[in-house]
């Protein structure tokens, strides 16, 4: 890491500074090698600093939400992570419309929007993660996708702040159509006013279904792949026999073949070995090509810099 660049966020900007961060403290897998620096801005004026200092200097960044979603190699990310928990504000409007900063926890969220008699994401509940991870991969549960209540979604992009309307996201199943580089900082929803005692009652029925179907052995990152069309992963998976095996300390679940593991000591490439094994096979047996729902990020284990300087 560039020492400039460091003393230059450190003196810069405001905000909480971590270097050679762990990031296996950050996933939901609990794997995966240090952040060269973990940064995270008080606010919007502070990561507009954060962002210029860190692309002026050439040095790769990567925005994480609450690391659900995610498997970072062992090697880590040799460059700026940005976290984002300070944008936490939500605003509940009178008809239906709610603003919430993308550091809100997703479910924090989806409980004031029931308690205040709001429907369109109780069937999210117990989803792990941020609002800004939510939207960035269009997260959804039963009949119910976030993408669905979305009007407008503020976005950094390069050193400008804009609100842009939801159908230029284009949602699509896991899916939200944003520019390389763009740092999601807020979205605007529009939700339908409802009882709040059902809204509640659909609320702790989702929280006590996925406590169950996801009580799963070890840590996981949930859903490894994505149902292609007119299918199940997890009938493609387990129909190719690869329940309950494992590649070092990853094992797919017994309980719910989609689901990879952390059975102890799992390094992160076992669970990206056993990913591709999956993909590999499923596809040799079956035809079809899984795609991964996960994010894989960082470098192997023993890579060179990313960002030194002279």
């Amino acid at each position: 890491m560039d020492r400039r660049l460091l003393d230059e966020l450190a003196h810069r900007c405001r905000g909480e500074l971590l270097r050679d961060e762990p990031l296996w403290r950050h996933t939901s897998w609990q794997v995966g090698g240090p952040a060269a620096v973990l940064f995270r801005p008080a606010n919007h004026v502070d990561l507009v600093k954060a962002v210029r200092l860190i692309d002026a200097a050439g040095c790769p960044r990567l925005v994480i939400g609450g690391g659900s979603n995610l498997l970072v190699r062992d090697g880590g990310f040799p460059g700026v992570v940005l976290e984002l928990p300070d944008f936490n504000v939500v605003r509940i409007a009178g008809d239906g419309l709610v603003e919430a900063e993308a550091g809100v926890r997703l479910n924090s969220l989806i409980k004031q929007l029931v308690a205040a008699g709001l429907g369109g994401l109780e069937a999210l509940a117990g989803i792990p993660g941020s609002v800004g991870g939510a939207l960035v991969m269009n997260a959804g549960a039963g009949s119910q996708e976030f993408g669905r209540v979305v009007e407008a979604v503020e976005i950094l992009s390069g050193e400008t702040f804009a609100w842009r309307p939801a159908a230029e996201l284009a949602f699509a199943y896991r899916h939200a159509r944003l520019a390389p580089g763009d740092i999601v900082t807020a979205v605007r929803l529009r939700l339908v006013p409802g009882d709040p005692e059902l809204l509640q009652a659909a609320y702790a029925e989702r929280i006590g279904h996925r406590r169950q179907a996801h009580a799963v052995g070890g840590p996981s990152a949930g859903s490894v792949f994505k149902n292609p069309p007119g299918q199940k992963a997890w009938e493609l998976i387990a129909g190719c026999g690869w329940q309950g095996r494992s590649i070092g300390g990853a094992r797919v679940s017994e309980r719910h073949a989609n689901f990879i593991i952390n059975a102890g000591g799992a390094m992160a490439a076992d669970i990206e070995a056993l990913i591709e094994a999956i993909r590999s096979d499923v596809e040799r047996q079956t035809g079809v090509r899984l795609e991964a729902e996960v994010r894989i990020v960082g470098a192997p284990a023993a890579t060179g810099p990313g960002c030194e300087g002279a």
